[in-house]
């Protein structure tokens, strides 16, 4: 069983700068994290190894610092680790990203499972790890709380939805993305963070995967953000206290002076 993993490094989620000239995160020299939605994908992909065997590789876009959050993948026991990396992948959407991590896959060769988190908390998006499965062309699976299955070339899955879960079937090789519920990330080994330091990172430029050249970072990004800025904050409000019908009665009567001070009917 060839697995790849796809992890982002996000920053810290109380350090975010916003670079005013291009509205895109500043994640130079700023204090990051492995996204914590893609521990579980980590998580997921090694306990399908250690039933079925074969190797797993991480693969995450960014700049160099973003080793950091591939060694502690390895620390946990992920087998090896590819950064794609280049000036050309910088200002990426999710358009992008998906298209230059699929050219990545492809570059690595043959897989069988592709786990993503189900999104970043940076961009809440959801939508990096189901635009990797369409520019591959292969089947995906969304928001799978619960593996069933995976054996030759078929795989089934149980899928979070708003009504329940469905139980999804289909063939090899597929991506998922995992939601919270399936797992819980076991810590690194010390003699995985021992390992994790020594192992060697693979890099990958936009030369080495044959991308086209208008398809990376904000030229291949359809996505325009013409303003970027912190709301402001609350102000007035008020407690409602009492029991129960106190407090219906008091809120009937704050919501019929708020119509009246709006001069609406």
């Amino acid at each position: 069983m060839n697995i790849i993993v796809c992890i982002k490094q996000v920053p810290d989620t109380q350090d975010i700068r916003i670079n005013p000239e291009t509205n895109t995160l500043m994640r130079e020299g700023v204090q990051s994290i492995v996204n914590p939605f893609d521990m579980y994908a980590i998580e997921e992909a090694l306990r399908i190894k250690e039933k079925l065997g074969g190797k797993i590789t991480v693969i995450c876009m960014g700049p160099k610092q973003a080793e950091e959050a591939m060694r502690e993948a390895v620390s946990m026991g992920v087998d090896e680790m590819v950064l794609m990396s280049d000036r050309a992948f910088a200002g990426s959407d999710t358009w992008a990203t998906s298209y230059t991590l699929a050219k990545g896959i492809q570059k690595l060769g043959k897989f069988d499972l592709i786990i993503c988190g189900k999104q970043a908390i940076d961009g809440d998006t959801a939508q990096v790890g189901p635009g990797i499965a369409a520019t591959l062309d292969i089947p995906q699976v969304t928001y799978v709380k619960k593996t069933e299955e995976i054996k030759e070339n078929m795989a089934r899955f149980e899928r979070m939805t708003e009504e329940g879960f469905e139980v999804i079937e289909t063939p090899l090789p597929c991506l998922i993305t995992v939601v919270k519920e399936i797992n819980i990330p076991r810590l690194p080994s010390l003699k995985g963070k021992i390992r994790a330091k020594q192992a060697p990172v693979i890099t990958l430029t936009a030369k080495d995967i044959d991308a086209e050249p208008e398809k990376l970072g904000l030229k291949g990004s359809p996505t325009v953000v013409k303003k970027v800025f912190t709301p402001p904050k609350r102000t007035g409000g008020q407690i409602l206290q009492g029991d129960t019908n106190e407090v219906v009665n008091k809120l009937v009567e704050v919501l019929k002076d708020a119509v009246v001070a709006s001069g609406k009917t």
